[in-house]
């Protein structure tokens, strides 16, 4: 038995495996490299930090990982998480805080501003699969339309009188506590923002592989025109799945603002790249119809102990770009001749 395996073993077999785990063994060299150098980067609260950084990246992700199985993508991703961030710390301001925003707005429950800000992002959300859907227009130029939108109007916002262009600080107890705040589960204090994107990505799951909508969002992706003539709406399902990467990047965004303690208009810059490569990364492909939750959970992940890692020890910020680029560089490759390979 062992002797056929081993038999069965040649250099073609193990140069296509490398190939197609090529950008997994670059990043376990990474780890290595990082722990080899700061060997305390191993810590619980480091462990801790990276789950902590992680949720709000997660949620993000979800989102995009949903337009990329339909053969889609979401340039506007970072920016609708700052829009969010905005909106929901500038009505979560302390009453005590000297520069508030809203200098006579009563104190709000915190979930009015949260779902406040989940909706207007799920509005632009819908723009997109509108646009998309309806008009025909290309997902990467919607979305950098509406990115370069969002963005004037996130600076529109932030820099209103008197106290224009300082961070939205001074955030109520009640909000900071809610992203901020951790249980004590056998000793290990669990950070309430794992919490949620725990329970954010359960419900993600089960509208992928338990709902027609998700039936329906690998059916497009794997091929529209054969999904179109077996009765599915492309128009309707299409918009449905980019409302819902709004509302995620929505309540991703107030939860960021929270977790950090301000929001600049340049809250979530970049923060749509990250996601998209952390999902390519966890097997979702941009040829469409394949992609798990797991996998952008553990794409996800991965990015981000990375992205600690390099900090941690002290790379400079420029440099873990040149990084961050040639691993999505690496993993949009592997995945182009995986596809090539299928056909």
């Amino acid at each position: 038995m062992i002797s056929n395996k081993i038999k069965g073993i040649n250099k073609e077999n193990v140069s296509t495996w490398v190939m197609n785990n090529v950008i997994f063994l670059v990043l376990f060299l990474l780890l290595l490299v990082i722990i080899i150098i700061e060997p305390k980067f191993l810590s619980v609260n480091n462990f801790r930090n990276i789950l902590s950084q992680a949720s709000t990246r997660i949620i993000i992700a979800l989102g995009v990982g949903g337009l990329i199985i339909t053969q889609g993508t979401d340039l506007s991703a970072g920016r609708q998480v700052g829009m969010a961030a905005l909106l929901s710390a500038s009505l979560l301001q302390s009453s005590s805080y000297a520069y508030r925003m809203y200098p006579n707005l009563p104190e709000l429950p915190i979930f009015v501003p949260i779902l406040l800000a989940a909706c207007v992002t799920g509005i632009f959300g819908f723009v997109n699969g509108v646009v998309i859907a309806k008009l025909k227009v290309t997902p990467f130029i919607t979305t950098l339309g509406t990115m370069i939108i969002i963005y004037g109007l996130n600076s529109i916002y932030f820099d209103r009188p008197p106290y224009g262009a300082q961070p939205i600080g001074g955030l109520d107890e009640r909000y900071m506590g809610f992203a901020q705040k951790s249980i004590n589960i056998g000793g290990f204090m669990l950070p309430y923002l794992v919490i949620y994107a725990t329970i954010v990505t359960v419900l993600i799951w089960v509208i992928w592989n338990k709902t027609r909508l998700g039936k329906n969002i690998y059916a497009i992706g794997g091929n529209p025109e054969a999904a179109a003539v077996s009765g599915v709406n492309l128009v309707k399902n299409l918009v449905v799945i980019y409302v819902i990467a709004g509302i995620l990047y929505g309540f991703a965004g107030a939860l960021e603002a929270a977790r950090v303690g301000s929001a600049t208009n340049n809250t979530g810059n970049m923060y749509e790249l990250d996601a998209i490569a952390a999902c390519v990364v966890g097997g979702v492909s941009f040829s469409g119809g394949i992609g798990t939750v797991g996998g952008v959970v553990t794409g996800v992940l991965i990015f981000q102990v990375i992205n600690y890692g390099l900090a941690f020890i002290g790379v400079n910020p420029y440099l873990q770009y040149i990084i961050k680029g040639l691993i999505i560089i690496t993993a949009v490759a592997v995945d182009t001749r995986k596809y090539i390979k299928r056909k």
